[in-house]
Formats: C-alpha cells, structure tokens, sequence
C-alpha cells in the first residue's frame, strides 16, 4: 500500500443514511455541508457506507460530498485519492448456502447490481419499497445469477427475528440491522467500516486516536468502537448510541454541525 502524508489533523469518517443523507427529502442538510467545507481544511473526509457510492444512485451524493477517500459496501472496498486500496469478494460457497438456506425459508435477500435486482422472494422486497418509499420500481432477476458475479455484499430485507436467526445459522456473516430495523447488510465477517478506517489511517500515516466516525445504523457499531471519537446521531439505533462517545442532535435538527462545534472541530 503506498502511504500519503496529507498534512491533516485527522480523519472524520462519515455514514451517509440518515446521518449526512436525510431520507425525509433525500438531501443532505446545508449546515452538514457547510460543516463538510470547513472541516475538509484540516481533516480527511470519509465518507463510510454500505452502499456502493459509485453506483449511479450514489454518485449525485459522493461529489456533492467530494471526500478524500471511501469506504465502500461496509469495508469490502476503501478507495483514498482514487487508489484501490483494498477489496474484497464473498465466498461462494459461503454465498450459495446462505442463498439455499433463505429460498427454502421464504427469505428475502439480495442485491442490487448492474441495473438489475437480484433477490429471492421478491414480493417482500416490493411491499417494503411501497412502506419506505411509496412505491417499487425494480426489475428483478434470478438472484441465483450473483453466484456468477463479484459479490462484496448482500441486503437482506426483514425484521430483526429472521436476521437473528440467519446470523445464529451464518456466524461467517454479521447482518448489522438498518436503522429504521426493515432490512440489514449482510457482509462477512473479515470485513467492516472499522477496518477499513485503520486502513485509512495506514495509508494517510495518521493515529487511530485522531479519527471521528459518525454514524446512525448497526453497521457503523465497529467504526464508532474503533474511533479515536464515536459520535452517533440522535435518530441513531440504541444500540449504537450505548457505544458511541457522544450523541448528537437527530439528522434535521443539524446533528453534524451541533456535534463539530460542540468539539471546537470548526
């Protein structure tokens, strides 16, 4: 891996969901950005996400964003001043039995890839897309095909007791709950946004103990443990926020900004 000396303070990593991306109107608050403008004068920005950010729904959000590196698909890619710096692909054997296993359950998991939705049972996944966002507007494919594609990570779609227990008959997995609980990633163990935050302080030669992570949702647990700072949004999970050092105001009553004057960060 090369190393950059930036000459930056430190590193503050940022969920996008509902910790800088409000899904009440899909914007990201003004005060979070102006926050993101005066921040980026001394600190490297990260955003860290379960998304892919370069995926054509994504994308609008990373240049609004413009951060200096990316933690993609909770840790399976981190990308800093455009260099690969790490990737990883699902086991397939591991993929094909977790596969098995929720179609003979009626389980629905999946992913979105290449213009396509590839789930099992797709029926659930539309009647959760009409009580998220009014509507579904999906194409769906053979989920059986990402047995064939390069697969960093899943979506499960649900409540908690069915995540429960595919985690209890997958430990290989985590499948870190949403924060709204109607769906989780699924993303195997030797990877997480915490990992890829140390990579970031590796490539950036700068201390663990000067990273920020905020964050709202069950995947940002490690990060927010891991960081130097832990900052979970006021509409974060209660689980997250027992782990988080501070708890900020929720996401539309400017969380990120209260919380970066709060610790004299601008």
């Amino acid at each position: 891996m090369t190393q950059k000396c930036s000459g930056k303070k430190r590193i503050i990593s940022f969920d996008l969901d509902m910790t800088l991306l409000n899904h009440k109107n899909w914007k990201i608050p003004d005060s979070a950005l102006e926050a993101l403008e005066l921040l980026r004068r001394d600190s490297v920005i990260v955003i860290a996400s379960g998304r892919n950010m370069d995926h054509e729904m994504s994308a609008m959000y990373k240049e609004l964003i413009n951060p200096d590196a990316i933690i993609h698909m909770n840790g399976t890619r981190v990308v800093a001043e455009s260099e690969v710096l790490y990737e990883h692909f699902m086991d397939k054997e591991r993929l094909r039995a977790l596969l098995t296993f929720a179609e003979n359950r009626g389980i629905s998991l999946g992913l979105s890839v290449n213009g396509g939705d590839y789930y099992l049972n797709p029926d659930q996944v539309r009647a959760f897309d009409v009580i998220r966002w009014g509507e579904s507007q999906r194409s769906f494919k053979d989920a059986w095909k990402l047995i064939e594609m390069p697969v960093r990570t899943l979506v499960y779609i649900g409540g908690p007791k069915q995540a429960k227990m595919l985690q209890e008959q997958f430990p290989d997995f985590k499948f870190p709950m949403f924060s709204d609980k109607m769906g989780a990633d699924i993303v195997e163990k030797e990877c997480s946004k915490a990992k890829g935050l140390l990579r970031l302080c590796q490539y950036y030669r700068i201390d663990r103990k000067e990273t920020i992570a905020f964050g709202d949702s069950m995947n940002d647990y490690e990060m927010l443990q891991e960081a130097g700072l832990g900052i979970a949004m006021g509409n974060a999970t209660d689980n997250l926020k027992t782990v988080a050092d501070y708890v900020t105001d929720n996401i539309d009553e400017d969380g990120v900004w209260k919380a970066c004057r709060y610790f004299h960060l601008i």
